[in-house]
Order: structure tokens, then C-alpha cells, then sequence
């Protein structure tokens, strides 16, 4: 423990206060995860920031693993302090992991906002942006898509991928900005001001730069691009949580090469939204978008009112958000069948004890008899 810290500015309010309360009550203390490393983790409290072992908070399924963001009750009284337990999340971003086992990853918990970074000087992937915006859509939060890097890009190139990206994140602010020559960070810093914000993005999309320049300080260590590629290295290895000085925090992510979905059907339809305005006039409900007739999904791409590359990018989406349902649904259903059988043979054994318990008696009240 150290400085004394007023927890309002990482979040607290009068919910949480009243979520906590039965902790505090067990003479518990408020604490926000503020990094998380194996099986410790950073957390902050009114008294300061202090270590502690989140161990007592393991659990089978990685929706449940403690991440930045949280809000636990802490036992301040060992060295290291101790998180007994979270307290209800009101949000969650998450993605697919790349196991076979289909399991979703809690990239951060209890976020207002969702910052898209990407480098304004690459390739820009705008079916990799719509993807972001669906696991941020998804989540509850407000996104927010950020080219960075704009001093590389010089106009009419700019402002050209800054439409492009616009029609690509319907109904979602998209700047341009420069950490290294502070150009648009102003108008950004305005808008993170309050809240918790999660940073996301591909490496080398200039995360830990901008996170040094929103922070003011050299919070993040930066690496430069790869020569060869102009892919960035893996700077920002853990999710951290920083406060930000116009108030409000920032959540660091490292960089992320794949994004896949994890159960954000609606995420998705908030991406596409014009698609599913001009799906609710197909002449059949369940239309495909292919080669129905009548359907206006078609109509629209025919007469250059959809871009062909949107109508893909959605079904690829979808495509995908089915698949890793169906994977987890299977892979659900396996680990109830699994928890039948553990429980029927633990009710076999339990039967079969009790059985050799009631001949045990009756062969003793026999021998009494005789």
C-alpha cells in the first residue's frame, strides 16, 4: 500500500457501493484489476496499489479469469493481499481464441467505450475494422475507430481513408490522429474523458504510442515497425489499466493478430446495419442473399446502393459467428454429459456404500440373534 487514492476516479459509484457492500461488511477492501499476470495481478485501492493473488478466484471456464478492468474484493491482511471475489461485470469484450476448444477471451471488463486503433500509413483492413466493431458493438460499449499514424499519410490520401473507413463503421466517430505530432489528439482526449476506455488493435497500429501521448507520460514501452514488413512487434504484452489525466482510465492492449467472433450476432447486425434494413424487405423471411427473387439485399448491391465488399464481409461474419456457436454449443453439451456421468457414478457409489452399510447392520443384529 502506498499514496491514498480516490477510487471515483477509476469508477467507483454508488452501485458498485452497494454491490460491495456484504464484502465490506467481511472487513474486505474495493480493489480495480489493473494488470494481470499468471496467478498474480495489480489492483488499485483507496489506500493505493498493492499485489495481490488472485488464485481463490480460479476458475475452468476463461469468461470467468480475472482481467483489467475488474472490480474484486481484497484481503489486504497477508503478503501478498489476497482477491476473494469480482463483482457482477457490467460489460465484457470478447473474442474466439484460436484453441480447438471454441472458448471466448475476456479482452477487458466494466468499459464505456472501445477505441479501434489502425495505422492510417498501411494497408488498412476494412473487413478487420468491421470486425472490431462487432465484438465492440457487442459488448455494450461505445466504439470508437482511431487512424493513427495520419502525419505518414499525407491528403488527399487521408481524407479519402477516413471516408472509406466511415462507411465502413456506420453511425461511429472515426478520427485521425498523430501521437507525434499531437494533430486530432485534443478532439480524441475530449472524447475518452470520463469512463473506462479499452484500447484494441493489430501490432504496430501505434497502441502504446498513443497510450504514452492520451496518459502523458511514458506509461508504455514502444518498439518500431519491422523493417521487412511493416508489422509491428508485440510491445504491450498485458492488458493494463491507466488513469488518464483529464479524468476517467485507459485499458493498453497488446496486439492482437487474429479477431475472431464469439457469439456477437447482434454486434454484427449493428456493423451492417443498412443490410439488415434492406434484408427486412426481401419478399421471403428467411432469405439467403444470394439468388433469391425478390430480395432486396441483391437489389441494392445491383444498383450500387451496397458495396459488394460490405454484403461479403457480412456473411463471412456471420458465417463465422454461427460456426463458433455451434462449436461452443457442441463443446457445452459434451461437458454437461460429462457432469451426468461424474454425478451418476458418484450416486452409484454413494447407493452402493449405503447398500453394504445395511447388510453390514443386518449381519450383526443376525448375530445377535443367534
Amino acid at each position: 500500500m502506498n499514496t491514498p487514492i480516490s477510487l471515483s476516479a477509476y469508477g467507483w459509484d454508488e452501485q458498485r457501493a452497494d454491490a460491495f457492500a456484504p464484502h465490506a461488511a467481511a472487513g474486505l477492501l474495493p480493489a480495480r484489476v489493473l494488470r494481470v499476470f499468471g496467478t498474480l495481478c495489480d489492483a488499485v485501492t483507496a489506500h493505493g496499489t498493492v499485489r495481490a493473488d488472485l488464485t481463490p478466484l480460479s476458475a475452468r471456464d476463461p469468461l470467468d479469469w480475472v482481467t483489467a478492468g475488474d472490480w474484486a474484493a481484497l484481503d489486504a491482511a497477508g503478503d501478498p493481499a489476497v482477491l476473494r471475489a469480482l463483482l457482477p461485470r457490467r460489460n465484457v469484450m470478447v473474442r474466439s481464441t484460436s484453441s480447438k476448444r471454441s472458448e471466448g477471451q475476456v479482452l477487458a471488463a466494466n468499459v464505456d467505450r472501445v477505441v479501434i486503433a489502425v495505422a492510417a500509413c498501411g494497408d488498412v483492413d476494412l473487413g478487420r475494422v468491421e470486425r472490431f466493431l462487432a465484438l465492440a458493438w457487442e459488448s455494450g460499449a461505445e466504439p470508437l475507430v482511431v487512424l493513427t499514424k495520419c502525419d505518414l499519410l499525407p491528403e488527399p490520401g487521408l481524407g479519402q481513408l477516413v471516408a472509406d473507413t466511415a462507411a465502413a463503421a456506420p453511425g461511429v466517430t472515426v478520427l485521425a490522429v498523430s501521437a507525434a505530432t499531437g494533430a486530432g489528439t485534443d478532439v480524441l482526449t475530449a472524447a475518452l474523458s470520463g469512463g473506462t476506455t479499452v484500447l484494441i488493435g493489430q501490432s504496430g497500429a501505434g497502441k502504446s504510442t498513443l497510450t504514452n501521448a492520451l496518459v502523458g507520460s511514458r506509461a508504455q514501452a514502444v518498439n518500431d515497425v519491422r523493417d521487412a514488413d511493416g508489422k509491428g512487434r508485440h510491445t504491450t504484452t498485458t492488458r493494463d489499466l491507466l488513469p488518464l489525466p483529464g479524468g476517467g482510465c485507459l485499458i493498453d492492449t497488446p496486439g492482437v493478430r487474429g479477431v475472431g467472433m464469439f457469439d456477437a450476432g447482434d454486434g454484427v447486425g449493428q456493423v451492417f446495419a443498412e443490410i439488415e434494413e434492406f434484408a427486412a424487405r426481401c419478399r421471403f423471411h428467411d432469405c439467403g442473399h444470394t439468388a433469391e427473387p425478390g430480395c432486396a439485399v441483391l437489389a441494392a448491391v445491383g444498383d450500387g446502393t451496397l458495396p459488394v465488399r460490405r454484403l461479403d464481409s457480412y456473411r463471412k461474419l456471420l458465417r463465422e459467428n454461427a460456426w463458433i456457436a455451434s462449436r461452443t454449443d457442441a463443446r457445452l453439451r459434451a461437458e454437461q454429459r460429462r457432469v451426468w456421468k461424474r454425478r451418476s457414478a458418484e450416486g452409484r457409489l454413494t447407493g452402493e456404500a449405503k447398500r453394504g452399510e445395511r447388510q453390514g447392520r443386518a449381519g450383526r443384529a443376525g448375530d445377535g440373534r443367534r
